[in-house]
């Protein structure tokens, strides 16, 4: 279980989280929407340790800046960033090793294989494009065998098949009891996968709902009408 409590994020006197508290159960997808500068990335980062922040985060019941919480969740950030000198195969196995992983060589294989990893396991980081990166990006953070998945923007920059094949890992994980929440603003995407929906604006959740909530309204009517025709959404 995700649990955010009271999040409040300052950039000096700019408020970019104003007092945002939700909770996401086990093995459900979360999804949080919102237009570009409305607090997404800022509530994903401070979840995942990457910005100091005033109110409570826990994961899994742990206090989200404990050793214990960071051992059970898995980040996949909006930008990926890899180690220039290290292999793709060689940021596999250095995941494994920093979180005491018990993924298997046959896992990981799996893993690359499934994202079409595997001709490009000895390419190094500087080597590969934005959307390999990303690929990789993704398959160290399951690599970690988390608890609860983070995903930024994660489809940003993939391409059609490695989209589909990351729905299915998402709804896999969610079967499994994986707690997964994605930021993202890219309504098309998310469409047919969300069980919980936060629509943020401004710093604000506006609005939350379960599937069962929202009663098989488009997900589309719902955003528009909750931030009031709000402009410039991307659902490419």
């Amino acid at each position: 279980m995700l649990e955010v409590m009271h999040l409040t994020k300052k950039y000096r006197k700019t408020l970019a989280v104003d007092d945002v508290s939700f909770s996401v159960p086990d093995g459900s997808i979360g999804i949080l929407l919102g237009p570009n500068g409305a607090g997404k990335s800022t509530i994903i980062k401070s979840i995942a340790g990457l910005l100091r922040y005033d109110g409570e985060i826990r994961i899994q019941n742990f206090p989200g800046r404990s050793p214990e919480a960071k051992k059970v969740f898995g980040y996949v950030p909006e930008i990926p960033a890899m180690f220039d000198a290290l292999t793709v195969a060689e940021h596999l196995e250095y995941i494994r090793r920093a979180y005491q992983s018990d993924i298997t060589d046959e896992e990981t294989g799996a893993l690359l294989a499934r994202f079409e990893l595997e001709d490009k396991k000895d390419k190094l980081g500087n080597e590969l494009s934005k959307g390999m990166m990303q690929k990789v990006s993704i398959c160290c953070a399951l690599a970690v065998k988390p608890k609860v998945m983070l995903f930024d923007e994660p489809m940003v920059g993939l391409d059609p098949k490695a989209i589909k094949e990351l729905k299915d890992v998402i709804q896999e994980l969610s079967r499994d009891g994986v707690t997964i929440l994605i930021s993202t603003h890219m309504l098309e995407m998310v469409k047919d996968i969300w069980e919980v929906m936060f629509v943020m604006d401004k710093g604000k959740i506006l609005a939350s709902y379960t599937r069962e909530e929202a009663a098989h309204r488009d997900i589309d009517e719902l955003f528009f009408t909750i931030t009031e025709g709000e402009k410039g959404i991307c659902k490419d």
